[in-house]
């Protein structure tokens, strides 16, 4: 007779890839938690510098919008201060003409630099490559010589100025300490941040992400390139008027520089910083950059612009997805040293 065997099969090999995908989960939350700490953080322990505070905060939503044109659907566009400037000058005009309910003018003021995006996106959006950027730089230009032209509206070089806004709700009053204004930018910012995450990590955003690789093979599956092109075109220019009327109401004017091409150019080093197609890469962007000129400044004013300067270069050369890579490389040295340790 064959023998019985006693042994049980052997039970499968234990995995960690739950363990893994917890740990994931965790870090990830973690990771997101972080940048709405500082924020939240901040309101309490920055004393003075609220002010500056949303100041940062407007310039992220401002970066934020060039992500999703620039980062994720490869719309080379140097002319976002224009759509900036027309919701900063939007809401102003709201304010002074209509009403000075900051809600109903900040909405007035998307609306309006959504259709601007919707309007000069249909006409340029069929370009590409250094023509396209041409157009956006002509049309930045463009409205920054109307501004300047048209006094009895804008202000001229003097700035659209005289602006009231009442309390947001009838409740919270903008005060000299900024935190109304503060507390005002943080909760558009996060709005605007949900909407981009959630954009980013749909369908939509997918085939954004494949026609910024491949514009043709895009085609050729029977995407509509140029409807999902104006679409995130137009989102983008709406989340760039939305941060100008918050610098408008913040500030109770808005000056000519909102349209100029420097802002353009301020907007675009702040995301390269950061880091493209990232999302935080904006506010890591335009932390920094107000840090290191504000600390810098103080040493020189125009120390800081050399420092800024070489700070790009140096992420352009070795940081491709910007600062927010720091930690990736430091994690690749640390993992370097130890296997040529272990080999020891």
């Amino acid at each position: 007779m064959a023998a019985v065997s006693d042994d049980k099969p052997a039970a499968p090999p234990t995995t960690n890839l739950g363990t893994g995908a917890r740990y994931g989960w965790w870090l990830g939350l973690i990771g997101h938690a972080i940048p709405w700490a500082i924020v939240v953080l901040f309101f309490y322990m920055a004393g003075g510098y609220l002010s500056l505070g949303t100041q940062v905060l407007i310039w992220i939503l401002f970066a934020l919008s060039l992500d999703l044109a620039l980062g994720y659907a490869g719309i080379v566009t140097l002319g976002q201060a224009a759509f900036f400037g027309i919701g900063a000058y939007a809401a102003g005009l709201f304010a002074i003409h209509v009403s000075p309910d900051p809600i109903l003018g900040h909405l007035a003021a998307i609306a309006v630099a959504a259709l601007f995006g919707l309007i000069t996106g249909a006409m340029i959006l069929h370009t590409t490559g250094v023509t396209f950027l041409m157009l956006t730089l002509a049309i930045v230009s463009m409205l920054f010589e109307y501004a300047n032209q048209a006094r009895s509206l804008t202000g001229g070089d003097d700035g659209l100025q005289g602006m009231t806004v009442n309390p947001i709700f009838g409740v919270f009053e903008f005060n000299i300490f900024g935190e109304t204004a503060y507390v005002y930018a943080a909760v558009v910012l996060f709005i605007w941040f949900l909407i981009s995450w959630r954009i980013v990590h749909s369908p939509f955003g997918r085939s954004l992400d494949g026609i910024r690789q491949n514009t043709r093979r895009m085609r050729a599956i029977g995407t509509p390139v140029w409807w999902r092109l104006l679409a995130v075109y137009t989102l983008s220019a709406a989340m760039a008027g939305s941060a100008g009327a918050l610098s408008a109401h913040a500030t109770r004017f808005v000056g000519l520089s909102v349209l100029s091409l420097l802002t353009s150019g301020i907007v675009t080093v702040m995301l390269i910083l950061g880091g493209t197609r990232r999302l935080y890469g904006a506010f890591v962007g335009a932390a920094v950059y107000y840090l290191v000129q504000d600390e810098t400044a103080r040493i020189s004013p125009y120390f800081w612009e050399l420092v800024v300067g070489l700070m790009l270069i140096a992420t352009v050369l070795f940081l491709e997805g910007g600062l927010l890579d720091l930690g990736r490389v430091g994690q690749r040295l640390f993992w370097r040293l130890r296997r040529r340790t272990d080999g020891r």
